[in-house]
């Protein structure tokens, strides 16, 4: 299986946290352009760390793609509503995750 980390290698700068308190934090003290959040994460799960990203006006224009495996029927709008601005299944496609990137990001933008 790939990881996100060699999907991305080379062509971004790469912020990691462990679980959903320490990513909530580097959001936080970092905003970062993009964040790829995992829904089912130790600590505090992704819908709670997008709330709390979205409810800050410091960090509420940082984009949030979901990165999940919660791919049952209605997940996919529990994840947008909950506030990632889209949203990936697992397992990823490499090719899907650095064209949700670029489109999040904006053509022809360099962020590494």
């Amino acid at each position: 299986m790939i990881t996100i980390k060699a999907v991305l290698q080379n062509k971004y700068s790469i912020l990691e946290a462990t679980d959903g308190e320490q990513g909530l934090k580097k959001t936080l003290e970092e905003s970062p352009d993009l964040v790829l959040l995992d829904i089912s994460l130790p600590e505090m799960d992704g819908f709670t760390v997008v709330r709390k990203i979205k409810e800050n006006k410091e960090t509420r224009h940082i984009p949030v793609i979901a990165l999940t495996a919660r791919v049952m029927k209605g997940d996919r709008e529990k994840t947008i509503e909950a506030g990632c601005d889209d949203y990936i299944a697992k397992p990823i496609e490499p090719e899907k995750v650095l064209e949700t990137i670029v489109k999040m990001l904006g053509e022809g933008e360099n962020h590494a």
